[in-house]
């Protein structure tokens, strides 16, 4: 019927519906941004952030604007030696919240890597072909 809800049965309805990939986390440039501040819990220059991410100021500046608006991260205005300075940080609520959206999709890959047929431990280093090192 159009415009209803599939009906869902048995113990994996659902299974792969990962509703804890955060639209708001999972955008390549967004999780760079925010992989970069978890690495670094007591901020980042707004210029620091844009290098390792790659980004430019208005690409990196709208993204901080939807990770700030998601309460993700906290943007602080102040000044270093007489210079205006950006400083990013990750919140609490955006650690906690990042730290689940990376168990879910730790379990998107065990998933992937199980559906493939390859071995967890393999999954896990993404690198299943590689030889082991000397």
């Amino acid at each position: 019927m159009a415009g209803s809800e599939p009906t869902r049965r048995g113990p994996s309805a659902g299974r792969f519906a990962y509703e804890g990939l955060d639209r708001v986390m999972h955008e390549k440039a967004r999780l760079g941004v925010l992989t970069s501040l978890i690495a670094h819990p007591r901020g980042l220059a707004f210029a620091d952030l844009k290098r390792l991410c790659g980004l430019t100021d208005g690409n990196l500046s709208r993204h901080l604007q939807v990770l700030a608006e998601a309460g993700l991260v906290e943007i602080l205005k102040g000044y270093d030696h007489n210079r205006p300075q950006t400083v990013c940080r990750i919140t609490e609520d955006g650690r906690r919240r990042f730290v689940e959206y990376l168990g879910v999709l730790e379990q998107v890959v065990r998933d992937a890597a199980a559906a493939a047929g390859r071995p967890a431990a393999s999954a896990r280093s993404g690198f299943a072909d590689d030889p082991a090192p000397a």
